[in-house]
């Protein structure tokens, strides 16, 4: 009870009032008097009432309410989107609902947030806001940041044909959480002042799960729209920055502390520390291990291995001895307690490297050109410092074709239904040069300035990727990190260059995607497109940007890389 309790107490001259039937103040009679809500904005009255201190919460505005300006409004007020503690103990008052709803699940984690699934029937009335209390905290979940989704089964149950979202889902990042309690109430206010309240158990798990079944729920809703355009638009109303939060604070946790582990010995310091990400999957160190092992120029390079996933650490500590032994390339082991995504765990790796070059590779790249890694030490000698300080390679497929020639940026435009209002949503995407051309079409592979390159593989001068800050943490698990990287570069001056370096990459075999994945990179497009949006539009979109530092370079007579067959597609 808070210090509005002072005046609980009615004084004689009250009680006598109220013996009498007094029945209006202030020109409000009792009988429209918002008595639910009333007392639902005013918790203190509410228990005085159900000691039976007043018989109303009528009869407390009468005597001290109005005087006190005390709210009579039943639409709640108080902050939303964010935790507010109270005293413990205590139960709210709860009116009757007139509307169908279901919470399905609460899912909280302690220091890291608050999920909440479920659905209601606000076909006629739009949903105004989400209220739980635990007792010991409260937390409004404000309608804008509610994901709203199609709920085939509630549509069957309500037995109607009307095209609505009944179905919600949403978080807060709530650090302050600690109280463990086992369930709480959660109330759902539409607009007109209604409310109905559901008792629901609270699913307690770490930060970590809290966060996947966050992602999960956002990879797989089902709305009327376009699902990627409809998550951008709900992720932009405040849920995105919520995620985003917490995979801070994860990422924070997980890359305090890594454990390190170095087999072989270097023969002096490395022209480069070639920096492997590895997640769900271990078998591709020894394969990487084998198919670079004895290529020319490989003994100026140590390996450096940073794991995502700590279950698989023993296995792998293991092979990186054996592999050392068998394959005589040195290599350093870095084992994450979890998961830290693409971007963070290139970042704690670059920490422990021994060389002044940092080569960012994903483990299911090998060598095309036997000796690339010769030809990518004479690079580094031979041509400028701006063609050098960050660069990506030609990839291919296994069949032969080019998979990565560079890449460029696209818009994609389309509406968003919400609320019943219409919006238009533009959304950044990544697109490469000549992805599934042959391997002859030279005119996708020469050297030139791109607007960036894929994080498959980049060389970057460790001095200029420690200045740009390394790999944006803020990004989920993976995807966009590598086109941020590249267009921090070109802010300062520097744009990122495709050179003549070829290998194979397997994409997407070097690691296992589950839903999580998914809803991370929904938040990571929806992220870069926010970043980068006006950047991208002003000189940066197309295949054919006309940023000058971008401007067309002719193929140097002295590359064989330039094909003598005609040009195809849109090459830069």
């Amino acid at each position: 009870m808070d210090d509005k309790a002072a005046h609980i107490l009615p004084d004689s001259d009250h009680l006598s009032l109220l013996a009498q039937g007094e029945e209006s103040i202030e020109g409000i009679n009792q009988e429209e008097f918002d008595e639910v809500g009333y007392l639902r904005c005013n918790l203190d009255v509410a228990h005085a009432v159900q000691r039976g201190i007043f018989k109303s919460g009528y009869h407390h505005y009468i005597m001290y309410g109005f005087r006190e300006k005390r709210a009579l409004s039943r639409i709640l007020c108080e902050p939303r989107d964010h935790l507010i503690a109270t005293a413990a103990g205590g139960k709210e008052v709860v009116g009757p609902g007139a509307f169908h709803s279901a919470v399905d699940s609460v899912v909280v984690a302690r220091h890291a947030g608050i999920m909440v699934v479920g659905w209601t029937d606000d076909a006629a009335t739009a949903i105004d806001c989400i209220r739980l209390n635990s007792g010991a905290w409260r937390l409004e979940f404000s309608d804008s940041g509610l994901v709203r989704v199609r709920r085939p089964d509630v549509e069957a149950a309500l037995g109607g044909n009307i095209a609505h979202p009944f179905g919600f889902f949403s978080f807060v990042h709530a650090p302050d959480l600690v109280d463990m309690a086992t369930s709480c109430t959660v109330e759902i206010w539409l607009k007109n002042g209604t409310f109905v309240t559901h008792y629901a158990p609270l699913r307690w798990v770490d930060a970590f799960e809290l966060r996947n079944q966050v992602l999960s729920y956002l990879a797989n809703p089902i709305f009327f729209g376009n699902r990627q355009l409809e998550c951008v638009a709900i992720l932009e109303q405040g849920l995105g920055k919520q995620i985003l939060a917490l995979n801070r604070v994860i990422t924070s946790q997980l890359t305090a502390a890594p454990y390190v582990e170095r087999f072989g010995t270097l023969r002096g310091k490395p022209r480069g520390s070639i920096i492997v990400c590895l997640y769900g999957k271990s078998e591709f160190m020894t394969l990487q291990n084998c198919l670079f092992a004895g290529r020319p120029g490989i003994e100026d390079y140590e390996f450096i291995y940073v794991l995502n996933s700590p279950e698989l650490a023993e296995n792998l500590l293991r092979e990186a001895q054996a592999s050392t032994i068998t394959y005589g390339l040195p290599q350093t082991v870095v084992v994450l307690p979890g998961n830290a995504g693409f971007g963070a765990a290139n970042n704690a790796a670059v920490t422990t490297s021994r060389s002044s070059r940092i080569l960012n590779v994903n483990p299911d790249v090998f060598p095309y050109d036997t000796s690339w890694a010769a030809h990518h030490t004479a690079l580094l000698d031979e041509r400028p410092s701006e063609e050098t300080r960050l660069f990506g390679a030609a990839l291919y497929y296994d069949d032969g074709s080019l998979m990565h020639g560079g890449m460029y940026f696209e818009m994609d435009t389309g509406i968003s239904v919400r609320a019943g209002t219409i919006q238009q949503e533009r959304v950044v995407r990544t697109e490469h040069y000549g992805k599934g051309a042959p391997a002859w079409a030279g005119q996708f592979v020469r050297p030139r300035p791109v607007p960036a390159v894929t994080g498959a593989f980049i060389s970057s001068d460790r001095a200029w990727y420690e200045a740009l800050g390394g790999f944006t943490e803020d990004y989920v698990f993976g995807h966009y990190e590598d086109a941020d990287l590249c267009l921090k570069s070109l802010q300062r001056g520097t744009p990122s260059w495709l050179q003549n370096l070829r290998l194979w990459h397997l994409e997407g075999k070097g690691a296992t995607r589950l839903p999580p994945h998914e809803g991370g990179s929904l938040v990571n497009r929806w992220l870069f497109s926010n970043i980068w949006r006006d950047v991208i539009t002003d000189g940066l979109l197309g295949p054919n940007p006309t940023h000058p530092a971008l401007a067309r370079l002719p193929a140097d007579p002295g590359d064989a890389s330039a094909s003598t067959h005609p040009v195809v597609g849109n090459g830069p």
